[in-house]
């Protein structure tokens, strides 16, 4: 897994609808390791990590440095990366490569531990500015702008369609 991956699961804990346990697992299908062994107390740590993710990416939308520095780095400590050094079964042809936790590690620590890493290295390499939330009427989703001119208003193609569908038809209303 590289540092883009571990953005990308933050983003998705931060998004993540949290309601009950199998919701939690769907929402985290893309990590069948951790998400097939969640638990109930897993689902509680991870409710109050998406919180604290949420609260992190709004500061850095908003300029709130230093409120961002303190969150971040709250996470960071009360669930540090363990990295470890990994390579898949010759069978499965993967390459070398960096597991934020130890396996044995809890699912919630392990999930949490990747996501404050994430969020981290997704500040040192892009930057606050290019954090954002969806501009879609009910959306909220907090996405990353790789952008090349950093323009991105909306969380996916599917919100802005719906924004852009909805001013058409009340433009031609008028």
């Amino acid at each position: 897994m590289d540092n883009a991956d571990y953005i990308a699961g933050a983003l998705r804990l931060a998004n993540a609808r949290t309601d009950d346990l199998e919701t939690l697992r769907a929402e985290l299908h893309g990590e069948p390791w951790w998400s097939s062994r969640l638990t109930e107390q897993d689902l509680k740590t991870l409710r109050a990590v998406a919180a604290s993710l949420r609260q992190s990416i709004e500061a850095a939308v908003s300029g709130e440095h230093e409120a961002l520095t303190a969150e971040v780095n709250r996470l960071l400590a009360t669930y540090p990366p363990r990295p470890r050094l990994s390579r898949g079964e010759p069978e499965q042809h993967r390459d070398w490569h960096v597991h934020i936790a130890d396996v044995e590690t809890p699912p919630a620590a392990g999930i949490a531990a990747a996501a404050a890493w994430g969020l981290a290295q997704g500040i040192v390499r892009h930057g606050t500015e290019r954090w954002g939330k969806c501009d879609a009427p009910a959306c909220g989703t907090y996405f990353l702008d790789t952008s090349t001119n950093r323009a991105r208003q909306f969380c996916s193609a599917r919100c802005a369609n719906r924004v852009h569908v909805a001013a058409f038809r009340q433009r031609r209303r008028s």
